[in-house]
């Protein structure tokens, strides 16, 4: 995924979807999907809800199950996020996991987002409350990382969004002092892997780019199905006989092997933004999220705010019944840290997109 252009022969993105469901809950996936390693040293060997209030927990076991249960990385202490990458640690929105309880009225916004090959989730707060530093615009978090050990160490994720509880491989969370979007890779095919679903090196260009959805949410919760998003970086070129071509962004990156010399690789123009937002449909709104944990039980001053400890969001756990069609709605694109959110004009993207048309369906990202 180094090269500035890469050409596939591909299959549809609805086609050979390789799983086995028995009622409502997937029973086989395809491969690379789940997590066949060790559970991180400081984390429950399943997702657990119930678990004890502890705000110097070391745990790392993130959860996406509902708009109102779920749980993000961020730093033990007060640290930006591109310093403490390796070491966050897991803040849950219920008390479960043995994490950390993310304070009530910290999100302002979530958008939680079920497809066929992936549960994301959009969300908006004052992250300065879970040591995130005002200013921050943050940074990404996947299973990899520069030590192949991720970010954080020992970092794992599980959703039940498939039906019941499961550890999954790929997943990304890009979060800032204000905003964060997170996707678990769920499902793959022949064409689109998990590890293609949840492509981790596009992290300069922020939440909009790689997890595509609706933005416009600060200050509403909601859980819909949504349309799958083609892999981050990918644009379909052109079809042959019938298969889809794509070429695909990789990100520009300078650095200096161990005997000294500067290496370059990567693209030089960045696209404007994702080929695509996927629409979303039967979405359920709800008034708030909340836990009801009184502030002085988390060690905060003060009584907190008065929000019910309930969303209605009617989110249950059966799987979407997404078809990855095109959206309507308007690509954006981020640019200015790993989660901040930045826009677009209709008439860049339309320029971008005639170039392709010019070029016969083929571009160079260089």
């Amino acid at each position: 995924m180094l090269s500035a252009l890469f050409i596939a022969t591909l299959g549809a993105l609805a086609s050979a979807t390789e799983v086995q469901i028995v009622g409502r809950a997937q029973t086989s996936f395809p491969p690379g999907v789940i997590a066949t390693g060790t559970m991180g040293p400081n984390n429950p060997p399943e997702p657990t809800l119930g678990t004890a209030i502890n705000q110097t927990s070391m745990a790392r076991l993130l959860t996406a199950n509902t708009v109102d249960d779920w749980c993000i990385f961020a730093p033990p202490t007060p640290e930006v996020i591109g310093n403490s990458e390796t070491y966050e640690v897991a803040y849950c929105t219920k008390p479960r996991n043995n994490a950390r309880l993310i304070p009530d009225g910290t999100i302002s916004g979530v958008s939680f987002l079920k497809t066929d090959f992936y549960v994301q989730i959009i969300g908006f707060g004052d992250l300065t409350k879970i040591n995130i530093p005002y200013g921050d615009y943050g940074g990404e978090l996947d299973p990899h990382g520069a030590y192949g050990s991720g970010n954080p160490i020992g970092g794992n994720v599980t959703s039940n969004i498939t039906g019941s509880d499961q550890h999954f491989t790929e997943w990304m969370l890009y979060v800032s002092y204000q905003q964060f979007c997170f996707r678990i890779c769920t499902n793959a095919n022949s064409t689109y892997s998990a590890e293609y679903m949840c492509w981790h090196e596009l992290d300069e260009v922020g939440c909009q780019f790689v997890m595509p959805g609706n933005y416009n949410i600060n200050g509403t919760f909601e859980s819909c199905e949504a349309d799958v998003a083609y892999p981050p970086g990918w644009y379909p070129t052109a079809t042959v006989n019938g298969v889809p071509q794509f070429s695909t962004f990789a990100q520009r990156y300078t650095g200096t092997l161990s005997n000294g010399q500067v290496y370059t690789v990567g693209d030089t123009v960045t696209p404007p933004a994702p080929y695509f937002t996927p629409s979303s449909s039967n979405c359920v709104k709800a008034s708030t999220i909340a836990n009801g944990v009184p502030y002085n039980q988390l060690g905060i001053s003060g009584s907190g705010p008065s929000v019910p400890a309930q969303t209605g969001s009617g989110a249950g756990a059966s799987g979407p019944s997404a078809t990855g069609s095109s959206g309507a709605s308007q690509p954006t694109k981020s640019n200015n840290g790993a989660a901040a959110q930045g826009v677009k004009t209709e008439m860049v993207l339309v320029g971008f997109w005639a170039v392709i048309a010019a070029l016969g369906g083929i571009v160079m990202f260089a």
